[in-house]
């Protein structure tokens, strides 16, 4: 059997992720394989952890991507920390609060959730209490909700949490490089991001960053799991066998091995995927922080125009608003399926549906990294309209655009 050369079709992709990859990464993807342990790709690897320190505005030692989906990431960090019978709080807003929740309990936690109305975050204060009134291990929280479109403050969280001695794990895979994630302002222990979302890299690794906090509760497992050092070590391995890292590939205290100076072999590093990580760093980095978080705020402020200049309702409460995810309400007797269909086949366009209660009942649009550029948010809006009013809607014609210009004409 012949296969034809692989050609896939160009998309505007704006989703919540994967998004357009920038070309700049798609060449760096290229450059040629070095073994793993060669002195110019350890190098490349301690670069990496340096602009990631950068990227999560923290001083810790640790910072580095695990080999795998935006989900390797959160399980490796989850793992590596919960023994059995461990307390851990799970504050949730939406499915991937839901999905923290699945992965504790495979790891033997005790999860106590708390839950809000889907379009809406917590009260820091009822989270705070919370702690208060369980006192667990581990609070576990998702910061941008892509399946709501909204986002969870921290600010307060963390330094409650430490002054309860309780680590604060969190996802923010949707907002990093999108949104200002400070790690050691708001005292974050461990956190996790990904690299398709607003970082505009291919899926297939999961930068975390970890504190000493944390390093402690893993170096303390890593000892008894082991059986080293002393006879003690070894009375107290068969006392708690039950609570070794369960997890090889995502055991954290021998991925500190091998990302240190150790470097000891784990696993065969993904080489191509750690050039386009660097690369896109890199471009982020050159960008600046606040530069490129305020390039996120001004596409988003001209995608809201256009859709509600053409009469369009936004989904969720805007205090909360994820700054990369608008979620729009789907008008009645609309068929959302079909929009997104035709959408994508007549202009190539990419938009997402959502999950559970929400499925059918709203659309949203992602405006993260590379995609998040202004031909992107004039072409989904002069699309979105078109294709709505393909579908009998009731539209502001020629509304959106201009209301998208404006935004952009404006002097900032």
């Amino acid at each position: 059997m012949t296969y034809r050369d692989l050609n896939t079709p160009l998309r505007t992709i704006m989703t919540p992720g994967p998004v357009e990859v920038d070309p700049r990464v798609l060449r760096a993807m290229s450059t040629p394989i070095v073994g793993q342990f060669d002195p110019a790709f350890t190098t490349i690897m301690n670069e990496v952890m340096e602009m990631l320190r950068h990227l999560f505005q923290t001083k810790n030692k640790w910072a580095f991507p695990v080999d795998g989906t935006s989900r390797s990431g959160i399980e490796a960090m989850l793992c590596s920390v919960i023994e059995p019978g461990d307390k851990v709080l799970v504050p949730i807003f939406g499915r991937f609060g839901y999905l923290l929740t699945e992965i504790c309990e495979r790891y033997g936690a005790e999860v106590h959730t708390l839950e809000c109305e889907w379009g809406t975050v917590f009260d820091q204060k009822v989270i705070i209490d919370e702690v208060r009134r369980i006192s667990p291990k581990i609070t576990a929280i998702v910061h941008g909700e892509t399946s709501t479109g909204c986002m969870q403050p921290l600010d307060q969280i963390g330094a409650a949490c430490r002054e309860l001695d309780c680590l604060l794990i969190v996802d923010a895979v949707a907002t990093t490089g999108g949104t200002p994630v400070k790690v050691d302002e708001w005292f974050i222990d461990g956190l996790i991001a990904g690299t398709q979302k607003c970082l505009s890299v291919p899926s297939g690794m999961a930068p975390i960053t970890f504190n000493d906090r944390v390093e402690k509760v893993i170096n303390a497992r890593k000892k008894v799991e082991r059986g080293i050092s002393t006879d003690e070590d070894r009375i107290r391995e068969q006392q708690l066998n039950h609570s070794f890292i369960k997890s090889n590939y995502f055991d954290l205290s021998m991925l500190q091995d091998y990302w240190g100076p150790r470097r000891l072999n784990h696993h065969t590093e993904a080489t191509s995927m750690l050039y386009a990580l660097r690369e896109g760093l890199r471009i982020l980095l050159e960008e600046g922080l606040d530069a490129r978080f305020n390039r996120h705020l001004h596409h988003e402020r001209a995608l809201i125009a256009g859709i509600e200049a053409m009469g369009l309702a936004l989904y969720g409460n805007r205090e909360c608003k994820l700054p990369m995810v608008t979620c729009v309400t789907v008008p009645a007797g609309v068929e959302p399926e079909s929009v997104r269909s035709m959408l994508l086949h007549e202009f190539g366009i990419e938009i997402a549906s959502s999950f559970g209660p929400l499925h059918g009942k709203i659309w949203r649009i992602g405006s993260m990294g590379y995609s998040c550029r202004k031909e992107n948010i004039l072409f989904v809006l002069g699309a979105l309209e078109a294709v709505l009013i393909r579908h009998g809607a009731k539209v502001e014609t020629g509304k959106a655009l201009q209301a998208a210009l404006d935004v952009y004409q404006e002097k900032i």
